[in-house]
């Protein structure tokens, strides 16, 4: 595996993708813990999940096209919450 810096984001959009990132993983955990038989809970859950996600990949698609970055199709993009760089990591 093999990163290279491809770009940086600002601080605020790093701030968007850092909440969305944080969001995923807070319903991600929360799916392990909670079944179906909490119909009304489990379908918002649900409902929230594919939002998120949606809303994660469209940050994501709409800065690569902002920024040009690099990319690979054996690949995908991290960023560094730390410096807001960006890294193209492929296998």
């Amino acid at each position: 595996m093999t990163k290279k810096t491809v770009g940086q984001v600002t601080e605020e959009e790093k701030n968007e993708i850092l909440q969305l990132f944080e969001r995923r993983n807070g319903l991600n955990e929360l799916a392990k813990i909670l079944t179906p038989d909490n119909d009304t809970l489990y379908q918002k859950l649900v409902k929230d999940m594919g939002e998120t996600g949606i809303k994660f990949q469209s940050w994501w698609d709409l800065m690569a096209a902002k920024y040009q970055w690099e990319g690979s199709e054996n690949g995908h993009w991290e960023i560094n919450f730390d410096t807001c760089e960006i890294n193209l990591v492929t296998e």
